[in-house]
């Protein structure tokens, strides 16, 4: 299973969702951070959004719901296990 983060350098919603999900343990996934600064295209659809968590599916890419800032670790997971596709 692989997540993907778009995110970019500076932004405490992103670094602090990075956290959250670094300490997920019920579900493994790996994840990519994927900094918006260094391409012109995921710039331009993501600037007003990030942070925004995305399922790597084999042939798309699947935007997952927005979490509060203030979301618990528990509730990411339960986020997690709701929207993801085994």
């Amino acid at each position: 299973m692989q997540l993907i983060l778009y995110s970019k350098p500076g932004c405490h919603l992103c670094e602090g969702l990075q956290e959250k999900l670094e300490q997920v343990q019920t579900i493994e996934f790996e994840l990519e951070v994927r900094d918006i600064t260094t391409r012109s295209d995921w710039f331009e659809v993501y600037q007003y959004e990030i942070p925004v968590l995305c399922q790597k599916l084999s042939t798309a890419e699947k935007p997952l719901p927005r979490l509060s800032p203030r979301a618990s670790v528990g509730q990411l997971e339960q986020l997690l296990q709701k929207y993801l596709t085994f």
